[in-house]
């Protein structure tokens, strides 16, 4: 591999590493599992080279040839991961537009978002990423856009339709969207990422995330029940 293409990089400064034959590719799997599973137990300083080496059974040699360093398998690992984070998400399409009840499809949403970030693997991704964010804050871009472009932005564009049809009042799209995540998924995320012991309580992240829609209706909402803008 030529140095020019082991520099290669996309928008968010991730490494391009190109696609290997079928030999490779299972050998570029187990690196990627070995890896993904050495930083996320140690972090990026901690973590081994020779333990990796180790869990992947390949050896030291084909992992920088494949990889060019360990700063760039790092950023490739977790920087390929990122994306699927919400891969089990269901569109909000489905469940928000032409639901019959906007609160019960607002909270089964939030209810469905929460549980799926509340997952050990994906805090633990989550506390790497923050723990890295210093010395590789692309991935934290990354982050940010991934989490847009899979929840927010869909959100978005439905409130503004639900906006135009009369049954949400909301000036600012983009602003109550954040504010509905922040009411619901925000709490028990932000829990769970700094004090990682703490139980899941299932009945208590139904009361917050209906609580939080709640809110979010009170302010937004036009149907009756609702009180609305003041």
């Amino acid at each position: 591999m030529g140095a020019e293409q082991q520099d290669a990089t996309d928008e968010y400064g991730i490494p391009i590493i190109p696609e290997p034959g079928d030999a490779a590719a299972r050998k570029r799997q187990a690196i990627i599992d070995a890896a993904l599973a050495e930083f996320l137990a140690e972090g990026y300083s901690a973590a081994s080279m020779d333990t990796i080496t180790g869990r992947s059974g390949v050896s030291k040699a084909t992992i920088y040839k494949h990889f060019g360093s360990k700063e760039r398998l790092f950023l490739a690992v977790v920087g390929g991961v990122l994306p699927t984070t919400y891969a089990d998400l269901t569109p909000p399409a489905r469940t928000l537009a032409d639901a019959p009840d906007l609160r019960t499809a607002l909270v089964r949403h939030a209810d469905e978002l929460t549980r799926i970030l509340l997952r050990p693997e994906i805090m633990l991704l989550r506390r790497l990423v923050i723990g890295e964010i210093d010395r590789f804050p692309q991935l934290g871009q990354l982050w940010y856009r991934v989490t847009y472009d899979m929840n927010n932005a869909p959100l978005v564009e439905l409130l503004t339709e639900l906006a135009a049809k009369g049954e949400l009042h909301v000036p600012d799209p983009k602003l109550a969207v954040q504010q509905l995540v922040a009411a619901t998924v925000g709490i028990p995320q932000l829990t769970h990422t700094f004090a990682p012991a703490t139980p899941v309580d299932e009945a208590e992240l139904t009361r917050i995330v209906e609580a939080g829609v709640d809110l979010f209706l009170a302010r937004y909402g036009t149907g009756p029940g609702w009180h609305g803008p003041a």
